[in-house]
């Protein structure tokens, strides 16, 4: 990969540390991972070779409490790209108020090439590697791209036989059966739906409120039935295999029924809102480039760039994905006066929702998923009304207010 994700993070970063006229040693301190594991995983196979797989845990900044990040499986995974995402998740904890530093984890693998045992034994050598550095109030990890709720179980799983007792509080992301909250798999899709919402308030000319969204995983496919749901006109969908485009619109909830069957590219299975199942299949860099009011990248970072960003016609853009837009393509989008709600706020639902199956966790309650998502509705909403005053006060974008609020936070605890 030839995307500098920590160089162009720290670019932004840099435009704050001049704005809050920050000390050296603070600008020092806040740009460089508090802490860098480094590591590879041997890891026995089923037909009784072993693998070996690079990884990472990177613990960026703790000063506002315990590290807290995902854990993602992906072939294209580097320590560049696992700093970035340490760094993102130091300033969404901050946005989001919570009493958390920031954190993130790794593995260079696709986990489509292992079996079921085989993933449950990477799983676990991961947590083996790393589990004196982690724990309830030092570093929580949680799901990320291609990591589930069943991981995060064989990983706390691991960490309790290690650290000799049970603490579901060390991972977040858990099945319900083991200490995960009822609508945590919803968070994140619903925190960026709250905020899309808040934003649209203020937005009178964005009427007919039509949606593409690049990624139809466990956030594109909760955002889209969200949307749905409130009646927006959501366009066109995509995977990691193609995309589909229906002007007329798609019905999410057919589109859903048959996702885990037959999945929506392969089949051309589009529903159309109007009878018409006929659409167009074409690719995730096209998808980009659609007519729709509201464009949503939900898959991964360096997706809007400086080679496509003269294609995008969309009036807003909600990253939904970590860094899916480069500092380029950034400050072109401003100059075409299109709004981008950054993803330290319009994808911090995750986080947040993370943090109430902690609070849960230490407390030894369980709460309904209607609570649940009530208490992460107002914290989006506070949220964004936070960054809403510090753009207006200071005259900034969306992105450079997040990050002013976020980093501004952390530099004061400093």
């Amino acid at each position: 990969m030839n995307y500098d994700f920590f160089g162009n993070t720290l670019k932004t970063m840099g435009q704050i540390f001049n704005l809050l006229s920050l000390s050296s040693a603070k600008i020092e301190r806040l740009s460089r991972p508090d802490k860098i594991l480094d590591f590879e995983l041997s890891v026995p196979m089923d037909d009784g070779s072993i693998r070996k797989f690079a990884a990472w845990r990177v613990q960026y900044n703790d000063t506002l409490g315990p590290y807290k990040g995902g854990i993602r499986f992906h072939p294209d995974s580097n320590l560049d790209e696992v700093k970035a995402l340490a760094a993102l998740m130091t300033w969404k904890t901050s946005l989001m108020s919570l009493p958390y530093g920031g954190g993130k984890g790794a593995v260079k693998v696709d986990p489509r090439t292992l079996s079921q045992g085989e993933l449950e034994k990477l799983s676990r050598a991961y947590v083996r590697a790393i589990w004196q550095d982690i724990g309830p109030r030092k570093d929580v990890p949680a799901p990320d791209v291609n990591t589930n709720s069943q991981i995060m179980d064989w990983m706390v799983d691991e960490y309790s036989v290690l650290s000799g007792n049970r603490q579901l509080a060390a991972f977040t992301g858990k099945s319900l059966n083991n200490g995960g909250a009822a609508g945590r798999d919803k968070a994140t899709g619903w925190g960026g739906f709250v905020v899309l919402r808040e934003f649209l308030r203020n937005r009178p000319d964005i009427k007919e409120k039509t949606v593409a969204i690049q990624g139809f995983g466990n956030v594109g496919s909760h955002l889209a039935k969200f949307l749905f749901d409130a009646g927006f006109k959501v366009v066109a969908l995509s995977d990691s295999q193609g995309a589909l485009y229906e002007p007329n619109g798609i019905d999410i909830n057919k589109i859903l029924s048959v996702k885990d069957k037959a999945g929506i590219i392969d089949r051309g299975v589009c529903y159309s809102l109007d009878g018409n199942n006929q659409c167009r299949i074409f690719s995730n860099g096209e998808l980009l480039a659609l007519p729709a009011d509201i464009l949503v990248p939900a898959a991964l970072e360096d997706q809007i760039n400086g080679k496509n960003v003269s294609q995008v016609k969309a009036k807003v853009i909600l990253e939904m994905a970590n860094g899916p837009v480069s500092q380029e393509a950034d400050a072109e989008l401003k100059e075409k006066k299109i709004d981008v709600l950054p993803d330290i706020l319009a994808n911090g639902g995750g986080v947040a929702g993370s943090y109430f199956e902690w609070e849960q966790n230490l407390a030894g309650e369980t709460w309904p998923e209607g609570g649940y998502l009530k208490k992460l509705e107002e914290k989006m909403e506070e949220s964004f009304q936070a960054v809403k005053e510090t753009k207006e006060r200071l005259d900034l974008d969306w992105r450079l207010a997040a990050y002013a609020r976020a980093i501004g936070r952390v530099a004061d605890a400093l």
